[in-house]
């Protein structure tokens, strides 16, 4: 992938869109005084049979999957809630004549109102892209291929061929630097090109469709279209065969391989790097960083193979896909039915919705900072920075406790966790996007100007200091994050809320929640994956060989059992891809159990509506992970997901805690039980 999460380790699936921090408890079936609602569980299963039945089974029979959505949840619902309070931030924004030329608030406002002026959009059809259609239609040659490939980059219209970002360098990380991934395909997964069952099948075929109706679209008759669609599928497949795995991705040696550009441009005789990187406005740099050198080979291969015209063809592709959701209506619906093959939504999100999320991932900072003043509570900073330093207090008591490790990688360990650095709520320093044209008449432009803006800021990087103010999210964004090269954990103002955190409510709810979410984030520093960073972010091993040995047992252990959970038909959770998750999860929770034994209640036994300190500490846990999902949607997850479903992210980390077992009397014959040696003790 080309942008900042190929460095971030998150906290849900990917990122949602935001809710506003004075939402209440009552939007997810809880009542204020009890933050745990009996009235969404089954008391009728035994916790110890089926956790997450019990705790969420009345839930997840009386909140269906709505037409509009591919999955429902907890995150779902303050998604729902908040996208609707960004929505009336936008109308007043867009309604606001007086707003002074070049503020906040008018530039916010003026690209909601082009992206909701239907009439104006219809009226353009497929016009705005005409151009770039034919002119990727006249390359003559491949030099003519990759100029243009060049050209879309850096114009803001799509980025074909291969990813490209600059990003820090992960063992020199006060240097940024310019990486290139492999890249390519348009399908969420390799495996979707290359594996023959029914499932992907269909997914092929609809993939298809799509290209020929956008094809279709633009004028081209019916047979010639659905010839292109078979040109590009054939010519995507091999770029896909080409590309390592997800779990061979997460390996961050692996796919680090560092070049002097003059000798990687003698591993692809077709393409001169210093050449094509000044084309696409990097100059001046002397070495590159490439995550898959032999995708390039291959690359470099295909670029003789392919006639020029198929790469005609392909270009012009990546035009029309890159462009179809902001184009006439017929090229938005083309676009969601094919989404709609991929997760099995039912019916299109409505556009007001759809045009709030793209403002808020195309000009986020400056979204943000109408949110911040509007639904954001400092005392929820002041509380999630005490939060913060409970869980840091418990993860030292705990790392100090660990059995299996030595005293000398303990010091180490050690060490990474008091350098981490918090980032909560919103960014110090507010990007403003200056240059940016915004346009109230002009959405197409307006999305390619921000496509362009965001090019040349991140290539603007080169040359100069890191700058560890920035963040990889929005203030409204309803995640977290973890960032192994810059060693820090952050908390977007849009998660500070229930089920995860609410200023009235007891220690074992906000512990079980936002407190669990802190610990997993700073598990992400210590997984598979992060822990092989060091405390200043650099890609070095501060490990005895072995503790290293040891951890990796416990590891692997952890991806089996996560491997034995069956989600739809014969699919089960990938337990190496969703590792450095699962890691997250169960460290996450073991210390903000830990931390939460440290609070009053957590040290008494008094009962709030019939539960104990620990049984609320784990329904707290439980009921943020309650979700309903389409089954198509389940499938695409578990190839493309480095997250588990939420019902095994549930009980997954809690039947490897004694407290769980003790806090719900769960006995062995129970079918969630695991004797005691077998459960996992990592962190």
């Amino acid at each position: 992938m080309s942008n900042w999460k190929n460095h971030l380790r998150l906290l849900l699936f990917g990122t949602a869109t935001a809710f506003g921090f004075e939402a209440s408890a009552q939007q997810s079936g809880a009542t204020p005084a009890s933050f745990i609602d009996k009235s969404n569980m089954d008391l009728t299963v035994k916790p110890g049979d089926d956790f997450y039945t019990y705790a969420n089974g009345t839930w997840l029979k009386n909140n269906p999957v709505p037409a509009k959505e591919t999955r429902w949840g907890s995150f779902n619902l303050l998604r729902d809630f908040n996208i609707n309070a960004v929505k009336t931030i936008l109308n007043e924004a867009a309604a606001d004549t007086k707003a002074p030329k070049g503020s906040v608030q008018k530039r916010v406002g003026d690209f909601y109102a082009a992206a909701m002026d239907s009439a104006a959009i219809e009226k353009q059809g497929y016009y705005p892209i005409k151009a770039d259609l034919k002119r990727v239609k006249s390359v003559k040659d491949i030099n003519g291929v990759l100029s243009e490939v060049a050209k879309l980059r850096t114009s803001g219209a799509a980025s074909p061929m291969f990813g490209f970002y600059v990003g820090q360098d992960r063992k020199d990380v006060n240097n940024m630097v310019p990486q290139l991934s492999q890249g390519g395909t348009t399908l969420p997964d390799r495996d979707y090109y290359l594996k023959d069952d029914a499932r992907s099948q269909k997914i092929q075929d609809a993939y298809k469709t799509y290209i020929t109706t956008l094809f279709s679209l633009t004028g081209t008759p019916e047979a010639a279209a659905q010839k292109k669609a078979e040109t590009i599928f054939n010519l995507e497949k091999k770029m896909a065969e080409a590309q390592m795995s997800r779990v061979e991705m997460r390996d961050p040696y692996k796919t680090y391989n560092k070049f002097a550009i003059a000798d990687f441009s003698k591993t692809t005789s077709n393409i001169e790097w210093k050449s094509l990187l000044a084309k696409m406005k990097v100059s001046g740099e002397d070495t590159i960083l490439v995550n898959n050198p032999s995708f390039f080979k291959d690359l470099d291969g295909l670029l003789t193979s392919t006639p020029i015209e198929d790469w005609q063809t392909y270009l012009q592709w990546n035009v029309l896909k890159s462009s179809a959701p902001y184009l006439s209506s017929p090229f938005v619906d083309a676009n969601f039915a094919y989404t709609q093959a991929l997760n099995g939504q039912k019916v299109q999100t409505p556009r007001w919705q759809r045009m709030s999320s793209l403002t808020d991932h195309t000009i986020g900072e400056l979204l943000g900072q109408v949110y911040v003043k509007k639904y954001f509570k400092p005392e929820a900073k002041e509380r999630m920075q005490e939060l913060i330093g409970n869980l840091i207090k418990a993860y030292e008591i705990r790392i100090n406790n660990l059995e299996w490790m030595s005293a000398t990688t303990k010091e180490k360990a050690l060490a990474k966790l008091h350098a981490f650095t918090p980032k909560v709520g919103y960014p110090d320093k507010w990007k403003n996007y200056d240059g940016l044209e915004i346009s109230r008449k002009s959405f197409f432009q307006n999305v390619r100007n921000a496509g362009q803006w965001a090019y040349n800021d991140m290539v603007g990087q080169l040359g100069k200091p890191v700058d560890r103010t920035k963040w990889g999210m929005t203030a409204p964004t309803v995640n977290a994050y973890y960032s192994p090269v810059m060693n820090e954990i952050v908390f977007p103002a849009g998660i500070l809320q229930f089920p995860f955190f609410d200023p009235n409510a007891d220690d074992a709810v906000n512990y079980g929640g936002i407190g669990a979410v802190i610990g997993h984030e700073i598990s992400h520093g210590f997984d598979d994956s992060g822990s092989q960073y060091d405390k200043d972010g650099t890609l070095r091993n501060w490990w005895t060989d072995e503790d290293q040995t040891r951890f990796k047992e416990k590891a692997q252990a952890l991806a089996t059992q996560y491997d034995a959970y069956t989600v739809l038909d014969t699919i089960h959770v990938n337990g190496k891809l969703t590792l450095g998750e699962n890691i997250g999860d169960l460290g996450g929770l073991n210390a903000a159990y830990e931390a939460f034994k440290m609070t009053k209640q957590g040290q008494s036994n008094e009962k709030i509506d019939g539960f104990t300190p620990d049984q609320r500490f784990f329904l707290s846990w439980a009921q943020v992970w309650r979700t309903n999902i389409l089954p198509e949607s389940a499938a695409q997850q578990i190839v493309t997901d480095p997250h588990s479903p939420g019902e095994y992210r549930t009980i997954g980390a809690p039947v490897n805690m004694d407290a769980w077992y003790e806090a719900f009397n769960v006995q062995p014959g129970d079918k969630l039980y695991k004797a005691p040696e077998e459960r996992i003790r990592l962190w």
